[in-house]
């Protein structure tokens, strides 16, 4: 009985990983084949049925009373926080909000420090779109003070509460003007497409181990009853 539920269960994760594996290799070339491309306008961003990893050239300030860290960012083995900000894109009217990089932590007593320009820049910056769940902002509260430590990112609600039109989706930008650490993983270190495979492997092996000692100890304990009833015979005789 456990085998009959453990063997599909073990075959479905297998399969599982298999599908999570060719999810990842598309992404990558999707983002390998987006990144090469020409930015596009930040006005064109919203006809984009399809906007993750396409890259975009802004135009504009930011906002540097409206500053989001991103907490729990790792970087090799160094813990810090990514920081995004509110960015007006005078061109299009557009406000998106922008991550300008990734800062170290060394005490958490003391929040990393920053500094914003004030005046006009032009950036590249490519749409982030996570792969997994949507973006939720936390429990912190709509008036809590600026910045806001925060774990997890929902532009829209930004734009709500500051009464502002804008994108729905995260940009990262790339290195240049007002840039902190770049160098954007795709996907999260160490769980590239192999990976998966990998762990699809693992599961299979699994499946296979268990079915095979199924078998076994069926034939196992069919031997055992042919000796069994074996003995009864030439006993009764």
């Amino acid at each position: 009985m456990v085998v009959l539920v453990l063997l599909p269960l073990l075959v479905c994760l297998g399969f599982w990983q298999l599908s999570r594996s060719e999810q990842k290799r598309v992404l990558l070339e999707n983002h390998a084949q987006r990144r090469t491309a020409e930015p596009v306008a930040a006005d064109q961003l919203q006809a984009l049925p399809d906007p993750a990893f396409r890259r975009v050239l802004l135009s504009g300030r930011f906002d540097a009373e409206h500053s989001y860290l991103l907490d729990n960012r790792m970087r090799g083995d160094r813990v810090g926080v990514e920081l995004l900000q509110p960015f007006h894109d005078e061109a299009s009217d557009l406000w998106l909000l922008v991550n300008r990089g990734w800062l170290p932590w060394p005490d958490r007593r003391t929040p990393p420090v920053f500094s914003t320009p004030t005046k006009q820049l032009e950036i590249g910056a490519w749409v982030y779109v996570s792969p997994g769940a949507t973006f939720q902002l936390g429990a912190d509260p709509a008036n809590a003070s600026w910045p806001r430590l925060v774990t997890a990112i929902e532009p829209d609600k930004l734009w709500t509460e500051l009464g502002h039109t804008g994108f729905h989706y995260e940009l990262r930008q790339e290195s240049g003007p007002a840039a902190y650490e770049a160098g954007w993983p795709v996907v999260s270190e160490g769980m590239g497409p192999e990976k998966h495979v990998a762990y699809a492997v693992q599961w299979f092996a699994m499946a296979l181990a268990l079915f095979g000692l199924y078998l076994y100890l069926g034939w196992h304990n069919a031997r055992e009853q042919h000796h069994g009833s074996g003995h009864e015979s030439t006993r009764h005789s």
